[in-house]
């Protein structure tokens, strides 16, 4: 008789491998979207026709067409079923490594909630020092915006000052603990960004600025918003391209 423990860890080995199996689909039908197998307004095949193209259980296809929902790539509408909303640019699949997309939307997660409550302590407990960190990391993104630069560098090290000002190492660790996924993350959308007009990287540091200032004016809530809001953002700029007008 198996006990409850290798009874647990079967159920987790299991739950990782939908979790895997899921990511797959997911990236495989985004792909398809993103090349424009499956056109903007147009309807998915049904969930028997997906599931049997993909080699995969209803379960685990549905989980994939979830994650889609939530990255507003495609809507379902009662009865009719799911159709495509929007269309990301190509140049996703150019910046992302192959298998990342759904890791860096979970990192996404992740940082909002991290970087939400190290935000809202740093509103509390930073010091001049800290605050003189984040300008300069502030300054230097502006003049990489000003110069069509990447940036990469200078947004990560706005954002651990951030950590850091929360005066709780953990938050910074917790931080650093995923710096390869959230570096990943950051190379995709600044990435995506230079390929826009100018004025999407000035909102991305208005975004700044807004986080910035609240904690300089001791607004912790504000500050929180404004942090979670700026990574929310970022996470749905992954999937900016064209929109379904209906």
């Amino acid at each position: 008789m198996k006990s409850s423990q290798e009874k647990s860890h079967r159920s987790e080995k299991q739950a990782f491998k939908d979790s895997s199996l899921s990511d797959r689909v997911y990236e495989r039908l985004l792909s398809m979207i993103v090349q424009g197998e499956i056109a903007v307004g147009d309807k998915l095949p049904t969930e028997h026709v997906l599931s049997e193209q993909m080699q995969v259980s209803r379960p685990i296809l549905r989980q994939a067409l979830k994650q889609l929902r939530e990255d507003d790539v495609i809507v379902s509408r009662q009865g009719s079923g799911s159709f495509v909303k929007r269309r990301p640019d190509e140049a996703i699949l150019d910046f992302a490594p192959v298998g990342s997309i759904a890791d860096i939307q979970r990192t996404f997660e992740f940082r909002a909630a991290v970087e939400g409550e190290a935000a809202y302590l740093a509103a509390k407990r930073r010091s001049q020092a800290d605050i003189d960190l984040m300008t300069a990391a502030l300054k230097e993104l502006d003049r990489c915006v000003e110069n069509n630069e990447l940036g990469v560098d200078a947004d990560e090290a706005f954002h651990f000052a951030i950590c850091r000002a929360s005066d709780n190492q953990y938050f910074a660790s917790a931080r650093t603990s995923m710096n390869a996924n959230i570096l990943t993350g950051m190379n995709l959308t600044r990435n995506l960004s230079l390929m826009k007009p100018k004025t999407r990287l000035e909102l991305v540091q208005q975004e700044h600025r807004e986080i910035i200032e609240a904690i300089i004016e001791g607004d912790a809530p504000a500050a929180r918003d404004a942090m979670r809001r700026h990574i929310d953002n970022a996470r749905q700029r992954v999937f900016d391209g064209e929109v379904s007008s209906s």
